[in-house]
């Protein structure tokens, strides 16, 4: 008992002997002691935070290398210049929130951004406005960090002038939710970044991709909305990658897709909408993907999927109102396509399961043609193109004997 007591004395002592340090609020602003960011952040200490006041703050590359959190009143601007980067993380437990962060340098040799994350842990960008910037945020070596409801926005005219509006590397565990991305080269890039998730995110007007994945894995992106991009999304040299409940959108051009997936294997894509986009889905060596209750309308082609493609189920899904619903370039398909919805198909259902008694082929033989000569695209709708069609349905000869549908559905799919 008496042992007892004397550690617990003891303790107490200890305790008191360690000093407390409260966290202080450092004030930035015109009529403040600091005038601008940088000796606030200089001053400041491990858990401090600094709030910044309305105004035109010039900052040179401010370099933040302690956990603070750094929050701006009334959207106060630090501007770049137009010749460095604006905000430079390099230490864990940060927090940039509030600002209008603008004009960073161009640099052909530097990824200059608006804000720059280097190496670091549980970094917290929300709430910010950043234009003209050459990359938005750049994420490097980072883990377990937030990008949210941040609105992005650069006016890039060529793809060698333009940086990407979110652009991560080498990262891990990120969270990009409710953010507005235009007018960049890619709006959002991920290279060998894993177990993230994109979810909320509107991407429209970017040169290239709204979203782009190379070589990133275990990744999910959820109910964003992609219009008007070079191309929707691409996903190259990644597996296990989920795509859920988003909508591509006028992805409009020669080489645009909704979604163009390049050696990938092993995901999920389910729940998505395909709308009024030159091809929905272009696939080349793809390899145990699941796609089920997607909707493909309005589209030139509902999906384009190359003889390197194998292992795939295709059910559920609605195709309407494609000008071609499934295209390919051979002649041997190793994928399941059974159970699908397709508005051109013209059997019958004598037994009322609300499965067609006959199967569907939906690969037409004047898109085989069109696949290994484009300029036949002038006889489209024309006497001749039908015929062939209808001739091929009668008597296949050219079109895969292996790409049918065994249970076309006769009502569209509820999603």
């Amino acid at each position: 008992m008496i042992a007892l007591k004397t550690y617990l004395i003891l303790f107490i002592l200890l305790a008191l002997s360690v000093p407390y340090t409260q966290a202080n609020t450092w004030y930035v602003g015109k009529n403040e002691r600091f005038k601008s960011l940088a000796p606030a952040i200089q001053q400041a200490h491990a858990g401090d935070r600094i709030l910044v006041k309305p105004g035109v703050y010039h900052e040179h590359n401010l370099i933040i290398d302690k956990a603070l959190t750094i929050q701006g009143i009334g959207l106060p601007i630090l501007d770049g210049e137009g010749k460095y980067e604006v905000l430079s993380i390099k230490a864990s437990q940060v927090t940039i929130q509030g600002f209008h962060i603008r004009n960073s340098g161009i640099s052909s040799l530097k990824d200059l951004a608006g804000i720059k994350v280097y190496d670091s842990q549980h970094v917290q960008i929300i709430n910010n406005l950043i234009t003209h910037s050459f990359f938005g945020v750049y994420i490097q070596y980072g883990k377990h960090c937030t990008i949210k409801n941040n609105r992005i926005i650069a006016y890039g005219k060529e793809e060698q002038q333009s940086g990407n509006g979110i652009h991560c590397w080498n990262s891990s565990n990120l969270q990009i939710q409710n953010n507005v991305i235009t007018g960049h080269r890619d709006g959002i890039y991920f290279e060998f970044v894993t177990h993230s998730i994109i979810k909320n995110n509107r991407s429209f007007r970017n040169l290239r991709y709204g979203l782009h994945f190379m070589f990133s894995n275990h990744d999910t992106y959820i109910s964003n909305v992609f219009t008007n991009n070079g191309a929707g999304v691409a996903v190259m040299f990644s597996n296990h990658v989920n795509m859920f409940y988003n909508t591509f959108h006028q992805n409009w051009g020669d080489a645009s897709y909704g979604i163009l997936l390049k050696e990938i294997s092993d995901g999920i894509i389910q729940g998505n909408r395909f709308e009024k986009n030159t091809t929905g889905i272009y696939l080349e060596g793809v390899s145990r993907v699941k796609m089920n209750r997607n909707t493909f309308s309005n589209n030139g082609w509902g999906l384009k999927i190359q003889a390197s493609c194998q292992d795939m189920t295709i059910h559920h899904n609605n195709f309407m109102n494609n000008t071609f619903d499934v295209s390919t370039n051979g002649t041997l398909v190793l994928n399941n396509f059974d159970g699908n919805y397709w508005d051109k198909y013209d059997g019958y259902d004598l037994n009322r399961d609300h499965i067609g008694d006959i199967p569907f082929r939906p690969v037409s033989l004047f898109s085989i043609i069109l696949e290994k000569n484009p300029t036949t695209l002038i006889m489209f709708r024309s006497f001749i193109s039908a015929l062939m069609d209808k001739t091929e349905k009668l008597i296949p000869s050219l079109t895969p004997e292996q790409l049918k549908d065994q249970f076309p559905l006769i009502k569209p799919v509820k999603l």
